[in-house]
């Protein structure tokens, strides 16, 4: 794939996970910006990918952390509590599955997203 493809899919998957918690927010934290649940979508992919290679090689403290450590991004940025942060949390993958499972059935994308774990 070439770095242009690459970047397309990056900033498409940014989107979508920004999509998804933009959803969740809505639903439990009545927030309206979407730039926020795309900048939280960011920042959530990157603390995912620093504390997943620090720690991703541990069995089970190694998940549980790196879904902590998303868990934790999510209830800073929104201020609300661990409940209502793993609440955006589901939407938001809920959503972003929906959403990638849709492009992907047109052939536009893979079921991906950065800034949503296990999307």
């Amino acid at each position: 794939m070439a770095p242009t493809d690459r970047l397309v899919v990056s900033i498409v998957s940014l989107l979508v996970g920004g999509v998804g918690i933009h959803v969740g927010a809505t639903l439990f934290a009545s927030a309206r910006d979407y730039r926020h649940a795309v900048v939280t979508a960011g920042f959530g992919a990157l603390v995912w990918g620093i504390v997943g290679w620090l720690l991703g090689g541990i069995p089970v403290i190694g998940p549980v952390a790196t879904l902590l450590a998303y868990l934790l991004v999510v209830r800073d940025r929104y201020g609300v509590g661990w409940t209502t942060a793993a609440g955006i949390a589901l939407v938001a993958w809920v959503a972003s599955m929906a959403v990638l499972s849709a492009l992907a059935t047109v052939d536009v994308t893979s079921a991906s997203a950065v800034g949503v774990p296990f999307a």
